[in-house]
């Protein structure tokens, strides 16, 4: 059994994994939140909706403490708030919120907002922790609103009104954005939804930082449940008229400029193609394409396997990429990932969330016209990126670039050109230490080669 480091944080029970599946365990202080689930028929409704992961219980003898274990659904591809783009994080943002007030009309309430309980499926977003509801009781405030404002708000606020890549501070704080750090961002821009949920807020938790440490007791929030759904409601709208205007980047409209003909174009979808009918897929298996831009290519893993990761550094393209494949019911994910920088371990003991490479050894992974950016933008040698890539897949699916490219020649056109051992010949040197080449193929009306390599 290989228990879910991050389960620790629950007293309600624990994820871990058992020959392969993902078993959730409940715990026995969890009993009647868990019976007022079935018996209102709360987790029917969410599961119908596709807005809670569903389960299968599973009759044995169960460990001291459990009252229950259930086989979950597995989620193909895990993803974390700062991998997400704007719409990503806005619908996950809206998710929650609907979840919650659902839970209100069935006389339960989340306990907790964290962005981490959100993963996508089928292109939408979908609660992961059936342990995240609580009885809700006549006057009980939302415990969980500074949370949501911590992870969601916050972010949403400042990719809007401040800069689209802003979001990535969740990287840093795993708990959510500091409010008084937002506000500080912010700078007065956003109106009142800014001014009552970040301003007020964050002066509101300044004022009660002490509170527990005086003699004097505090007053308890009371809030009728009218109330509790008005702001509820109130939030909702909020984030459904956030919007991000005028974004402008490098690579958001990359194939409106490329150099690649339409011949060149379809043949490397071709080529692609053949090489991956070359590779024994099963339906469960998972292929990954770094530096994806919009997609167009990545969708090519579809006809193969049910699962498709697709990254880029670029906010605007992964943006795009999301929502052209929301609608599509697909289990292909757009992700933000800066490959020099991957998404690291982070939490407590850098465990709690995964690293990028943590959740690799997929089936194949796409590295196309993607090396020049690597080994000559940032001056990685071929030889570190063939290693780390082989410890992230099988099968790669890499393009060479060549020096004498047009997109190339644009690169080193503001710098001295140190790249010596930038060659195709040093390229498949260094890429045959750590896998077998199984085919190359030129790209016609171009300079660029395809390659199809197994792991060694």
């Amino acid at each position: 059994m290989s228990k879910e480091y991050s389960s620790f944080r629950d007293p309600s029970g624990y994820i871990c994994e058992e020959d392969g599946k993902i078993i959730r365990y409940v715990g026995s202080c969890y009993q009647e939140q868990f019976d007022t689930l079935i018996a209102s028929k709360l987790y029917d409704k969410l599961v119908k909706k596709g807005w809670l992961v569903p389960w299968n219980e599973v009759v044995c003898e169960l460990p001291e403490g459990m009252i229950h274990k259930f086989e979950v659904k597995r989620i193909p591809i895990i993803s974390y708030p700062y991998e997400w783009c704007f719409s990503q994080l806005k619908d996950a943002a809206l998710l929650t919120l609907k979840i919650h007030k659902a839970a209100m009309e069935k006389g339960m309430i989340l306990k907790d907002a964290s962005a981490y309980n959100i993963q996508f499926y089928q292109g939408r977003p979908i609660l992961i922790d059936s342990l995240s509801f609580d009885l809700y009781k006549e006057g009980m405030p939302w415990m969980a609103y500074g949370q949501f404002c911590r992870h969601f708000l916050a972010p949403l606020f400042l990719m809007v009104y401040v800069d689209s890549s802003l979001n990535s501070f969740n990287k840093i704080y795993i708990d959510g954005i500091p409010l008084e750090l937002a506000r500080k961002l912010l700078k007065g821009k956003g109106g009142m939804a800014v001014k009552q949920h970040i301003h007020w807020h964050a002066k509101a938790t300044n004022e009660h930082r002490m509170d527990g440490r005086e003699s004097k007791k505090t007053k308890e929030i009371m809030i009728s449940k009218f109330n509790h759904l008005a702001l509820i409601d109130s939030l909702i709208r909020i984030i459904e008229k956030l919007k991000v205007k005028g974004q402008e980047t490098e690579w958001g409209d990359y194939y409106n400029h490329t150099n690649y003909t339409d011949k060149a174009a379809d043949q490397k979808a071709s080529i692609i193609e053949d090489y991956l009918e070359r590779i024994d897929f099963k339906a469960e298996d998972i292929v990954w394409d770094f530096g994806a831009n919009d997609g167009r290519y990545s969708r090519l893993g579809l006809d193969v396997c049910a699962n498709v990761g697709a990254f880029d550094i670029d906010c605007v393209a992964v943006e795009k990429n999301y929502n052209y494949m929301k609608d599509k019911k697909t289990n292909m994910l757009p992700l933000l990932l800066d490959l020099t920088q991957p998404s690291p371990g982070i939490g407590f003991g850098n465990k709690e969330r995964m690293s990028i490479t943590d959740r690799g050894n997929v089936k194949c992974l796409f590295a196309l016209a993607l090396i020049h950016h690597i080994s000559i933008s940032n001056n990685v040698p071929f030889g570190k990126v063939a290693e780390w890539l082989s410890e992230l897949t099988e099968n790669l699916i890499i393009e060479f670039v060549p020096k004498t490219d047009s997109q190339v020649q644009i690169l080193l056109a503001t710098r001295e050109d140190i790249f010596t051992g930038y060659t195709q010949e040093n390229f498949e040197k260094e890429f045959g230490r750590y896998f077998k080449l199984v085919e190359k193929k030129n790209i016609e009306d171009s300079e660029r080669t395809l390659y199809l390599m197994q792991r060694s």
